[in-house]
């Protein structure tokens, strides 16, 4: 079965758990041991790790995620109702391919099952194992990175921690409908890059934009499935991860933010978190990026997929050839704009007429702005 592809955490773990206070998170925490497998009915969330690191030649130690999870478990929970279970490990396949397969069919299971997987990598390549999870779930995917580079790589390229991307685009079956990068940085990635991300009408934002204004992710996240975060996004100053160095990058505050707005969407479905090096310091990081997560999963609004009308506000904004419909939550106050539909080529595409966006965007619209989000997506229906 699916999970049998999954090794019970060792007794280090396990033994490090009795030590802990009944206070802390370790002791509300369910473990897959030798003797026991979580019963799956009374889970939300499933914490796994992936032990392989090959796509990522800048890590050459094992992965060792032993740290991670007692920096994890020492902390202490907020007031969560979030049932959570460590599933254990996923061990490294004879090749690469035999690693994704595991991780794809696992983790397509526990989505199935309405279940939220927290993966901790290995090498960013997983990102694709992650993506084909979706395979037979009959919906289009859309992706989240939080990266400095886009991670492009030549059509015949080996699957890479440097080069997935490409392999999520171009094979069959293409379940991709939008990929969003949040945090990349300009001198990481060639201009070709760049102007592939425009006309493939994906989304990016350079780092400076989200430290300016970090909210502006908000509505990106709030449409994503699949989250995905390389922690050589972080400056090395707060992760530790100093191979490769990383002299700018998000601050430990600022990817925490991030996640915590992974985690208060009501969409995504699975987060990923990799190319981590196993220093104390970034463990203590990690295992606050985990923390955050799950703490936005208890404020999610179940707002989405777009319920009772009754609930909204709707605004017309006229403009010179047509226009735009903006609905605002009385819950939240947060904000979606209407997609007019068009018919898709791909019936996979279960996707309501409304994107998130913010107040903002609103506000440009009222001054004859179109936002770009929404032209994009505009573009991804006509094509």
């Amino acid at each position: 079965m699916e999970f049998d592809f999954l090794t019970p955490l060792d007794n280090e773990i396990l033994q490090f758990i009795k030590g802990i206070s009944s206070q802390q998170l370790g002791s509300k925490v369910i473990f897959h041991s030798a003797e026991d497998f979580p019963d799956l009915n009374k889970i939300k969330i499933a914490i796994i790790g992936v032990m392989d690191n090959r796509g990522n030649k800048n890590q050459t130690n094992s992965v060792d995620l032993t740290p991670i999870r007692k920096e994890l478990y020492s902390l202490f929970p907020g007031n969560w109702d979030a049932s959570i279970a460590d599933l254990g490990d996923i061990l490294a396949g004879n090749s690469c391919d035999d690693t994704y397969f595991a991780v794809k069919k696992v983790v397509a299971s526990l989505i199935k099952k309405k279940i939220i997987p927290i993966i901790i990598g290995g090498s960013q390549d997983l990102t694709y194992a992650l993506y084909r999870a979706y395979d037979d779930l009959e919906q289009m995917v859309n992706l989240v990175s939080i990266d400095n580079k886009f991670d492009f790589g030549k059509e015949s390229d080996v699957v890479s921690a440097s080069s997935f991307l490409t392999k999520i685009i171009i094979e069959e079956p293409n379940n991709l409908f939008n990929y969003s990068n949040i945090g990349y940085q300009t001198y990481y990635n060639s201009q070709e890059e760049i102007d592939l991300i425009d006309k493939l009408f994906f989304e990016a934002y350079r780092l400076g934009e989200i430290s300016n204004n970090i909210s502006i992710s908000e509505p990106v996240f709030r449409d994503a499935d699949i989250v995905s975060i390389d922690l050589t996004s972080v400056k090395s100053a707060d992760s530790g991860n100093l191979y490769p160095f990383t002299p700018n990058g998000f601050t430990g505050k600022e990817i925490c933010a991030l996640s915590r707005y992974s985690g208060i969407s009501d969409k995504v479905s699975l987060l990923g978190i990799f190319n981590h090096n196993g220093s104390q310091q970034e463990s203590i990081l990690i295992a606050q990026i985990i923390w955050y997560f799950i703490e936005g999963t208890h404020y999610r609004s179940n707002e989405y997929p777009f319920g009772s009308k009754e609930n909204y506000i709707k605004y017309i904004i006229p403009l010179e050839d047509e226009e735009l419909i903006f609905y605002k939550s009385n819950k939240t106050d947060r904000w979606w704009i209407e997609i007019p539909f068009i018919s898709f080529k791909n019936n996979k595409l279960k996707k309501s007429a409304l994107l998130p966006c913010s107040y903002d965007e609103y506000l440009g619209a009222c001054n004859q702005e179109i936002p770009e989000r929404w032209w994009k997506a505009q573009r991804k229906n006509v094509l």
